[in-house]
């Protein structure tokens, strides 16, 4: 019997012994698991690093800004928003500084981010067209006919969708800096994104559109953003009202 069980072990391929005596698995102790060393208790010697507040940090980088040049190079270094990540350029300002009208509006599209410059796809040349028709444009010589435009943003939104509240805060000094330093008579809001931003409100772009409000001490007229008009032809007619309401108001300011 016992021979029989050896040739069909050898049959089955068992035909060498792994050890010279036999083992009882079953006497054998099971291993101890490994147990995680215990992570050192903080020492309270040690300082805890601070939380950055992005807001603060901008209102440092925007105050000490002694000049355009060098706001923009403050803004294009700021490191606290992921925006710039994925954004090809820093899209800071366009037209002639010292104008007297300075345009603010919500962020740059597709066109704005390859070409770094605000207002330059199809909602800028309706912009573009709307300013032409009360004689005013971005590269005129008269500073009374001049514009000066830049946006709250300063990089381009994933998908072009609205900029979030934590990325206007962030950027709101950096704005607010910009209009002290290129000091327009006037500053138009352009769109309800720019408008919420500086005026700090919750009203809607169409029921503000038209009433001068005022931005560090300047007047400021809220406008319905090109892009609207585009999806909204009807409304135009408020649009060209307001540049008039602007027109009136650059002629009667000495």
């Amino acid at each position: 019997m016992a021979l029989a069980c050896l040739e069909w072990q050898a049959d089955l391929g068992v035909d060498e012994a792994i050890c010279d005596s036999p083992i009882d698995r079953y006497m054998l102790e099971a291993t101890p698991p490994k147990v995680a060393a215990a992570a050192a208790p903080p020492n309270p010697a040690l300082p805890l690093p601070e939380a950055v507040d992005p807001v603060q940090e901008a209102m440092a980088a925007a105050s000490a800004a002694p000049d355009l040049a060098a706001l923009e190079a403050a803004l294009a270094g700021f490191a606290h928003c992921d925006l710039r990540q994925g954004a090809r350029n820093c899209v800071f300002a366009d037209g002639q500084p010292g104008a007297r009208v300075m345009i603010v509006g919500e962020a740059p599209g597709r066109e704005e981010d390859l070409r770094g410059k605000p207002f330059v796809g199809e909602a800028g040349q309706l912009l573009d067209r709307m300013f032409a028709a009360i004689g005013m444009q971005r590269s005129h010589p008269d500073p009374g006919r001049a514009l000066y435009i830049t946006n709250i943003l300063p990089w381009r939104p994933p998908q072009n969708r609205d900029p979030s509240m934590a990325e206007r805060a962030m950027f709101r000094p950096f704005v607010l800096r910009h209009i002290e330093l290129a000091a327009p008579d006037i500053v138009v809001l352009m769109g309800r994104i720019s408008a919420a931003t500086l005026l700090e409100t919750g009203d809607g772009i169409t029921r503000i559109r038209g009433q001068w409000r005022e931005v560090l001490g300047r007047p400021a007229l809220p406008m319905l953003h090109p892009a609207y008009l585009l999806r909204n032809p009807a409304a135009k007619r408020e649009a060209w009202a307001d540049l008039l309401e602007l027109q009136a108001r650059i002629k009667a300011t000495p």
